[in-house]
């Protein structure tokens, strides 16, 4: 083995994955190639094979699923033209042909894996697209809705409830900013609610030290406050409350209003996505439905962030 060869191709793939998107998409793959054939080639034990691997994967997230199994068929025929070259008879080497049979597998493998982890990403987006653009839509609804009933009775409400539409509109573009602003800077949770509720008019209380808990937790809370108020302004009563108490050991959300509430069965999308992102925070929720809708959620500690 030539170690310098083969520790600057290791160094190299690195550097490509921190920076690649500099290079394009296109450019990037090829490099990556480059790089993993000087590793394969230096690398006299045959380990350095499996990196090709990467290339099928890296082809998916940059072109998709056709492009992707394209590339996996050439590393293939490149691995079988490589080895006609360098090793004459590798077709009885048990060595060399199991390398092929487990190279197609692991292709197989992780296309497979690129499939769920764009799934992932996809009903990650999908849900944060309802969560939030949805509420501050249907905020800006109801509030239009007011300003058109109040127009004759009530110039004065109908102004206030533009104008708070307006607001509303403004905090949809706030919220993705938030979003965004969660994965370079600490995530405040009292303050996000007050803004989400400020133009609503709801009821909120911030209790205990929301600084014990990570971000993504405090993020699920914010999303499910979000879709429990979605869902009062849109099914339940004038009066909302949220409250917030941030334990030593667990977090709890409460989001309650005085309309007639929901059966079970008409649960829809949003609800699902708040259970799937509070499962996956390790919590829990429960929707009672008797005098008024109360949405409860509860979330362990676990580690700050």
């Amino acid at each position: 083995m030539w170690w310098p060869g083969f520790v600057g191709g290791l160094v190299g793939l690195v550097v490509v994955d921190v920076v690649g998107w500099r290079l394009g998409a296109g450019l990037g793959l090829v490099v990556r190639a480059g790089l993993v054939v000087v590793v394969a080639f230096v690398d006299g034990s045959g380990m350095g094979r499996v990196l090709f691997l990467l290339l099928p994967f890296a082809a998916y997230f940059a072109f998709g699923r056709v492009v992707a199994v394209g590339v996996g068929v050439g590393v293939a025929g490149f691995l079988v033209a490589a080895f006609q070259v360098t090793v004459p008879g590798w077709t009885r080497s048990v060595g060399h042909v199991s390398d092929l049979v487990m190279f197609g597998i692991g292709v197989v493998l992780a296309l497979a894996m690129a499939e769920m982890a764009a799934a992932a990403e996809r009903n990650r987006v999908a849900r944060d697209v309802h969560d939030g653009i949805g509420h501050h839509l249907t905020a800006v609804s109801v509030l239009l809705e007011k300003a058109v009933a109040f127009r004759q009775q009530d110039a004065e409400a109908a102004d206030r409830a533009i104008e708070d539409a307006r607001q509303s509109a403004r905090q949809a573009l706030e919220d993705v900013r938030t979003s965004v602003r969660a994965l370079r800077e600490p995530f405040r949770l009292g303050d996000a609610l007050l803004r989400l509720t400020g133009p609503l008019g709801a009821d909120v209380t911030c209790t205990g030290d929301e600084s014990r808990y990570a971000t993504n937790t405090l993020l699920a809370l914010y999303r499910a406050a979000q879709e429990g108020i979605t869902n009062a302004m849109r099914h339940g009563g004038p009066d909302v409350t949220v409250t917030v108490d941030c334990g030593t050991r667990e977090a709890r959300l409460v989001v309650e209003d005085d309309g007639p509430g929901f059966p079970p069965e008409r649960e829809g999308f949003g609800l699902r996505g708040v259970r799937e992102r509070i499962a996956q925070v390790g919590g829990t929720v429960d929707v009672t439905c008797e005098a008024g809708t109360r949405l409860t959620v509860v979330v362990p500690r676990g580690t700050a962030a």
